[in-house]
């Protein structure tokens, strides 16, 4: 067997292999997302302030719901980007923390893992709307934090939450294979 054959036949085994199918074509996905991302939506700016508007509407009444009173916005401030709670701080919620990327993420590990196509969408749908909600409360709690002590914003920011949110994705991706994902030796559906 020549060099070149053997090299091929490797590659074909490891091609064939879905483990590697799934991160070849996953990673496929996340770099169009990432250059779609930094050179169009970013720059565009209007998806990442619907999102934070967003999340400031959601997590503003969270708050009121708790009985909370809001820190008004500042008079002529357009998209200042900013909550917080009366006798607390305002917080400012930059584009990396308005969970667009893990919307991405989410939906790149949805696309390229196995399952019906009917269910991925409405599964897809379910999930980001889940990914806001959850980070809407994590605002909302950071208000809150920075309400009663603001040397415990960091922390929290940086690690409480952090777990919190990256745990509902990951057990929006368990629910998935377990649920929905075509089993081993299973037919493809839709």
């Amino acid at each position: 067997m020549s060099g070149s054959s053997a090299r091929s036949s490797g590659f074909g085994a490891v091609a064939k292999d879905p483990v590697v199918r799934f991160l070849l074509f996953a990673g496929a996905l996340y770099a169009g997302w990432y250059l779609l991302y930094a050179f169009v939506l970013h720059p565009w700016e209007k998806l990442d302030h619907a999102v934070i508007n967003s999340l400031i509407a959601v997590s503003g009444t969270i708050l009121q719901l708790l009985g909370y009173d809001l820190i008004p916005e500042p008079v002529n401030a357009d998209n200042i980007r900013t909550i917080g709670v009366e006798g607390g701080h305002l917080l400012w919620i930059g584009d990396p923390c308005n969970g667009v990327g893990l919307f991405a993420v989410f939906l790149i590990f949805l696309i390229a893992y196995g399952g019906p196509w009917r269910h991925k969408l409405w599964f897809g749908l379910l999930g980001i709307i889940t990914i806001h909600l959850v980070n809407a409360l994590r605002v909302a709690a950071l208000c809150i934090i920075v309400g009663i002590n603001y040397e415990w914003l960091n922390f929290n920011h940086d690690y409480t939450f952090y777990v919190i949110v990256y745990g509902c994705v990951f057990l929006l991706w368990y629910i998935w294979v377990k649920r929905f994902a075509n089993k081993p030796g299973e037919q493809r559906r839709g």
